[in-house]
């Protein structure tokens, strides 16, 4: 992985916003293509599975798993509506994206919100617990009773975050509007009314093929979409070196280049997650369509060579749990106790 202590070579993460203004602006004609190309065969592939139920359980199965890569995408569209970055009318991308939101299992409104303060304090060990994956300082750590430290360890198992989290986080815990309870009823009202839509569509799909569509085609799809997007979310933040500051040292600019990843994946899974691993620079500036995020990596290599993360080097970021706010990285449970003695 490739990282500067500054965010670039030439320029400082603030500078960058100014660059990047002139790749906001989206096209209408191709954001209704990449939805058109996305929907199409999300919803043919569903089709394909309830047809091969009859023949077997298992191809059902199997196409269902397969659809999960599709919803991934139809999620990280809804999430640039969510930006107000994939039509110029607000409006029409915001119901495009509560839409979208009741086959990915989340209430629009509800996400927009707190992902909207991801952004705003991503990287702010004063400004956690929203939006994020939750990360303990050492000294923290150190502080908890040993019930609490065994309870963030299994929080931070990988079976705990990357099976049984998606899971919790899309069929329970979206149901609400869970951290904006008391924020206003518009939070209410979209969590319910995307709970009454998908009550429709699953009690319409128990009626037309009894209870097997359901456990067999829409909850392996939903399950296998959040475990992917659960661990392209963990990736994009959770490396070695990524950033994180208190009050006054913490800038919000220098915070998301110097704290987002570039996940450099193939490109038909880089088509399949809507360019998210081009996650600096979206963090940079959120406006931009996802489609245009290659063009600036085309156009300034120091970002296409800045915050480089494989595939294969990614899996080594499951065994960083903790954040050394001495050396400013992250590290495993095994090394902050050798280094700290923290059981």
């Amino acid at each position: 992985m490739i990282i500067t202590d500054t965010p670039t070579a030439a320029r400082q993460a603030k500078d960058w916003v100014q660059i990047l203004a002139k790749y906001r602006e989206p096209s209408t004609r191709r954001s209704v293509l990449e939805l058109v190309v996305t929907l199409v065969p999300f919803l043919g592939l569903w089709a394909l599975a309830w047809a091969t139920l009859s023949v077997s359980y298992w191809l059902a199965l199997a196409i269902a798993m397969i659809n999960g890569l599709f919803l991934v995408r139809i999620f990280c569209i809804q999430h640039d509506c969510g930006h107000a970055s994939f039509f110029k009318n607000r409006k029409v991308q915001d119901w495009i994206g509560r839409g979208l939101g009741v086959l990915t299992l989340t209430p629009y409104d509800v996400w927009r919100r707190t992902h909207s303060l991801h952004h705003a304090q991503h990287g702010n060990l004063d400004q956690r617990g929203i939006g994020d994956v939750m990360t303990l300082t050492v000294s923290e750590y150190r502080s908890r009773t040993r019930f609490g430290r065994l309870m963030y360890r299994l929080y931070r198992h990988p079976f705990v975050l990357f099976v049984l989290g998606p899971s919790y986080l899309f069929i329970l815990q979206n149901r609400l509007p869970v951290g904006l309870m008391r924020a206003g009823s518009q939070f209410w009202i979209s969590a319910l009314g995307t709970n009454l839509a998908l009550a429709a569509i699953l009690g319409l799909m128990i009626w037309l093929g009894g209870p097997a569509p359901v456990l067999l085609i829409f909850l392996p799809t939903s399950m296998v979409a959040g475990t992917i997007g659960v661990w392209l979310f963990y990736v994009q933040h959770q490396f070695e070196e990524t950033h994180w500051a208190k009050g006054d040292d913490w800038q919000l600019h220098e915070a998301a280049l110097a704290g987002s990843s570039h996940y450099v994946l193939p490109q038909p899974l880089r088509w399949l997650s809507a360019n998210i691993g081009i996650h600096h620079v979206h963090h940079l500036y959120s406006r931009i369509p996802f489609y245009r995020l290659p063009e600036i990596l085309r156009d300034h290599s120091e970002l296409a060579s800045a915050q480089r993360l494989t595939p294969l080097e990614s899996l080594r970021s499951v065994n960083l749990h903790l954040w050394d706010e001495k050396l400013g990285r992250l590290m495993s449970f095994r090394e902050a106790r050798q280094l700290y003695g923290a059981s």
